[in-house]
């Protein structure tokens, strides 16, 4: 109920972003969007594509007649395939970890009209087949407060109490707000990946089956 939204996605590019935030101290209610002109590249797809690329060169590098010599080389061939799949089907599996002050110093801050609150720290991310909008509220950690002051590392998601410092201010996380939604082709790419490596590691299976009658010597 504090997050509601409409977010965009074409390829790697979010294009359009509206977002309604409830500030629950107030009930006040913000209101911001993606500036006209600006669109966010989604670093984890842009390297999923840049991986399949890869593994696209590596089969397709060589003249159209080309054949193999051994069993060995159509193994090493695929050991390397497998490894850019890998990639790809990890960077949509695992999102980065970031600290709070890179997260306030992302251009993503920069995308919104009206701008964002000081207050407000917004993060965009794929995690399987979801696309993830993560909304934390801060406040000022005043000098004199008793409490003690233990920045936080690197996370996924922070929670709140987490602190930070930021532009010789000390802030804390309030509230989180997190929303998904399922994005029908990354599932399908998920899938995909997961055929691809089935397929390549069989073509190992039988190359490993076919060499051992090769190297058998009857006595």
């Amino acid at each position: 109920d504090q997050v509601k939204g409409v977010l965009t996605l074409q390829g790697d590019a979010l294009c359009q972003a509206d977002i309604n935030l409830k500030m629950p101290r107030n009930n006040q209610l913000l209101h911001f969007a993606f500036r006209e002109d600006k669109q966010w590249k989604l670093q984890q797809i842009q390297d999923a594509r840049n991986h399949v690329n890869q593994a696209i060169y590596l089969l397709m590098n060589r003249d159209v007649n080309y054949q193999f010599k051994t069993g060995l080389e159509v193994l090493k061939l695929m050991d390397a395939v497998m490894l850019q799949l890998s990639r790809a089907r990890n960077r949509l599996t695992t999102p980065a970890t970031l600290t709070l002050p890179e997260i306030a110093s992302s251009g993503l801050t920069k995308m919104f009209t009206p701008a964002l609150p000081a207050d407000i720290l917004v993060n965009f991310y794929i995690n399987l087949n979801k696309l993830c909008l993560t909304v934390y509220q801060l406040h000022v950690v005043q000098p004199s407060t008793t409490k003690n002051f233990k920045p936080a590392g690197g996370s996924i998601l922070h929670n709140p109490g987490a602190m930070f410092e930021f532009g010789n201010q000390r802030y804390e996380v309030s509230h989180v707000h997190k929303v998904e939604c399922v994005v029908p082709w990354l599932n399908d790419a998920l899938v995909f990946f997961t055929v691809s490596l089935q397929l390549c590691q069989q073509l190992k299976d039988k190359i490993s089956v076919f060499s051992s009658y090769w190297n058998y010597r009857p006595y």
